[in-house]
C-alpha cells in the first residue's frame, strides 16, 4: 500500500476514535441524585431555649408537616384557633380562646398540640402557671429539658391515654405544647418524642420562621 494512502487511512481512524468515545460518553445517563435524608426533629435537650425568640402571633401554618408526621407517626388533620374564637379545643368546649393554638389529630386518637398566650405574661405570672400545671393524674418531670424560663414538663396518664407537655416563658410569651398517645408508652420515650415536637413548635412561633 502506498505510503500516502496508509497515512490517510491512519488519520481517518484516529479522527473517528475520539468521536466514538465522545458519543459513548454523551449517551451515558446522568448520575442519580443522592437520596433525601428522612426528617429528624431536634431533641429538646440539644436545643438552647434560653436564646429562642417567640412572637405572640399565629404560627400554625408554619409548623412543618414532617414534624407532625414524626410526632403522630403519620399525617395529622389541623384544627387551628385564634384570639377571641370559641373553640372545642379548650376545656369545656365553648370557651373563648385568648391564645393562638393548633391541634393536629392523627390516627387512633393521637394528638399533637401547640398553643401560645396572646396577652404578655410576666415572670411572676409564669411562676404561678408552672405551679398550677400539675393536676390530678399528672406528674412533673424533674430533670426534664428546659422549655423557656421558667418552664415545666408534665406527664399525665389516664385509663386510655398518656399526655406529655412542656410549657414555659420566652421573654413575655407563654408557649406550650403537648403530645397525646393512646397506646402504652414509657414516660421517658414519650417525653423524648414530645420534646422533638415542641422544638418544632418553638421554631414555628419564632419571628424568624419562614
Amino acid at each position: 500500500m502506498p505510503t500516502v494512502l496508509r497515512a490517510l487511512l491512519l488519520s481517518a481512524v484516529l479522527t473517528l476514535v475520539p468521536i466514538g468515545v465522545g458519543v459513548m460518553v454523551a449517551d451515558d445517563s446522568p448520575p442519580e441524585p443522592p437520596p433525601v435524608a428522612a426528617y429528624e426533629g431536634t431533641p429538646l435537650a440539644d436545643f438552647d431555649t434560653s436564646t429562642a425568640l417567640v412572637q405572640r402571633s399565629p404560627f400554625c401554618d408554619r409548623v412543618p408537616p414532617e414534624a407532625v408526621r414524626e410526632a403522630l407517626g403519620g399525617d395529622g388533620e389541623l384544627a387551628a384557633y385564634g384570639n377571641g374564637e370559641s373553640t372545642a379545643a379548650l376545656p369545656g368546649g365553648t370557651d373563648v380562646a385568648h391564645e393562638y393554638g393548633c391541634v393536629f389529630s392523627g390516627a387512633g386518637g393521637a394528638e399533637a398540640r401547640g398553643w401560645l398566650f396572646v396577652p404578655p405574661v410576666t415572670l411572676a405570672e409564669a411562676r404561678g402557671l408552672v405551679r398550677t400545671v400539675v393536676t390530678r393524674g399528672c406528674t412533673a418531670q424533674a430533670g426534664a429539658a428546659a422549655y423557656g424560663d421558667p418552664s415545666v414538663a408534665v406527664v399525665c396518664t389516664s385509663k386510655n391515654s398518656s399526655t406529655a407537655s412542656f410549657r414555659g416563658l420566652f421573654g413575655d410569651a407563654w408557649l406550650a405544647c403537648s403530645l397525646t398517645v393512646r397506646e402504652s408508652v414509657p414516660a421517658e420515650q414519650l417525653l423524648e418524642t414530645t420534646g422533638r415536637w415542641c422544638v418544632a413548635v418553638i421554631q414555628a412561633a419564632s419571628p424568624t420562621a419562614s
